[in-house]
């Protein structure tokens, strides 16, 4: 989940001369639009190169106007009943679920993908939604009746208070969703502090959570790179902090707003390997493996972006991946016959470039050269590359690349492959493809990794699920969305009840144990 936390963000630089020729992207505090900072990041449209859009960034004291808004706000949403709750997650879904198409342009018009894609992220969001509609469930306590003579103990879950969401650039509706629509149903108010390079989506967001009934000041958009995300991390208000992007970052906010005494769920980069084993079906592995690698022109952090071929099935399998490569249409999100777009920048386009430049050197095989396909214009475009031979140790295994690059390890047997996965620092997800149900079965007992696939390349869990890696994937203990999120946002509390008759009152100074 590469993603950057500097002052001065690739693709969204800061300046300090706003222009009026460009649209302003604002922020959303209090349910009013806020667009007068000094300091710009600016937007491009990645499938042209132009800059389409300013966003204004924020400062700590914009952050400390934001949470003072939501602050005032969670008193009275925490008050609200769950029915009511409730029933703006219903009326949120079918706003949007009405209007995808316009959310996913816009997604398109700042991140790249195609429209196909960005429909794609906005249905795995709403499964967020739709399960966070059930919350008069979800927020269910425990109640245990005469645990002792005359005393009863009940057990409540109570929102947390104000709570940071720190989003990616890849999923600018989908994690948002997973993470803000969570948060709010469980009685939360939301700083959600989006990727400064395609913002658009949070404020589209934040507009239909209004329409939806959701009260100004429960969710505030607030935009910003480093000082922003820094303000938010320190902020005495500010009781949790979610994250998703890479693993350097994600690392410092969970240490960083650790040391505040906050609770923190902080998801980071990834490697996920995909095993083939020689019984497997190679045209269907192939299928998948071009799927899972290039699309989104690999900006997932659930893409595969290592092959491990066990026995002899590389050679067969690289050329039926071969051939599927070569038809790949690379092209403007807004074509319908695009397969795959630009990177998000053009700063990204080059550093995927120089993974592949780095292989051979390496001691590697460029079997494809995604460098060496051409387009039109200056849009950040880069075809998808395939490396052979690779191994450990070598930088275009070790690092996460977060573009259209496949890499192949040849191992000999199924441990080989297992070992090597789980050797890995990354523990995202993984996936095995065979047509054995002992392999597959040993395959998800013996890996180390928080998601795993069996014939399925990108198996990132249904909503009723929680999402989240283990080792370098994941800081905290808490995964995203589902049950486990319901968890992150709430705080149990217990309560132990007794109603004696005025005779029965005695001074009693032993360890109570009846």
């Amino acid at each position: 989940m590469t993603d950057t936390l500097t002052n001065e963000t690739a693709g969204a630089t800061a300046t300090d001369a706003p222009s009026s020729a460009l649209r302003t992207i604002p922020h959303v505090i209090g349910g009013a639009r806020v667009d007068d900072d000094a300091r710009r990041g600016r937007v491009f449209n990645p499938a042209t190169g132009e800059q389409t859009g300013e966003v204004v960034l924020a400062d700590a004291a914009r952050i400390d106007e934001a949470v003072v808004a939501a602050s005032v706000a969670q008193r009275a949403w925490r008050a609200t009943g769950l029915a009511k709750r409730s029933h703006v997650m219903f009326k949120l879904r079918e706003l949007i679920e009405s209007r995808a198409d316009e959310l996913a342009r816009i997604i398109t018009a700042e991140h790249g993908k195609t429209v196909d894609d960005a429909k794609g992220e906005v249905a795995r969001g709403l499964e967020n939604v739709e399960f966070c509609a059930g919350l008069m469930h979800h927020l269910k306590g425990d109640y245990s009746e005469q645990v002792a003579g005359g005393i009863d103990v009940h057990q409540v879950r109570q929102p947390l208070g104000v709570v940071a969401c720190i989003t990616p650039f890849n999923f600018p509706a989908m994690v948002p969703l997973w993470m803000v629509t969570t948060a709010i149903a469980a009685g939360n108010a939301v700083i959600l502090k989006p990727s400064e390079r395609d913002p658009s989506a949070a404020v589209w967001l934040a507009d239909a959570f209004r329409e939806a009934g959701l009260p100004d000041g429960i969710l505030n958009v607030v935009h910003g790179d480093k000082v922003a995300v820094d303000a938010l991390l320190d902020h005495p208000a500010i009781k949790a902090v979610s994250f998703v992007g890479s693993t350097p970052i994600a690392r410092y906010i969970y240490t960083r707003a650790a040391e505040q005494g906050k609770r923190v769920q902080a998801l980071g980069g990834a490697k996920n390997h995909m095993v083939v084993m020689p019984d497997a079906d190679l045209d269907a592995a192939a299928d998948a493996a071009v799927s899972a690698a290039y699309g989104s022109a690999g900006e997932r952090c659930m893409a595969v972006s290592v092959l491990v071929a066990v026995g002899d099935v590389a050679d067969p399998l690289i050329e039926k991946i071969g051939e599927r490569m070569s038809r790949l249409v690379i092209g403007d999100g807004t074509d319908p016959a695009s397969e795959m777009g630009p990177l998000i920048t053009r700063e990204a386009r080059e550093r995927v470039a120089g993974f592949v430049e780095g292989a051979t050197g390496e001691g590697a095989t460029v079997v494809v050269d995604g460098r060496e396909r051409s387009f039109e214009g200056d849009g950040f475009f880069i075809g998808a590359s395939l490396v052979d031979h690779v191994e450990p140790g070598m930088r275009v295994y070790d690092e996460e690349i977060f573009g259209p690059v496949l890499s192949i390890v040849r191992v000999a047997s199924y441990d080989d492959a297992v070992e090597l996965i789980n050797a890995n620092r990354y523990a995202n997800g993984t996936a095995v493809f065979t047509r054995d149900g002992k392999t597959a079965r040993s395959f998800e007992f013996d890996i180390e990794v928080g998601m795993v696939g069996v014939n399925v390349p990108i198996p990132v869990p249904v909503g009723a699920f929680s999402f989240g890696g283990w080792k370098d994937s994941l800081f905290g203990d808490t995964h995203m969305y589902g049950p486990e999120s319901f968890n992150f946002y709430t705080r149990r509390k217990v309560v132990t009840t007794r109603w004696p008759e005025p005779s029965e009152s005695q001074i009693d100074l032993g360890f109570p144990t009846h």
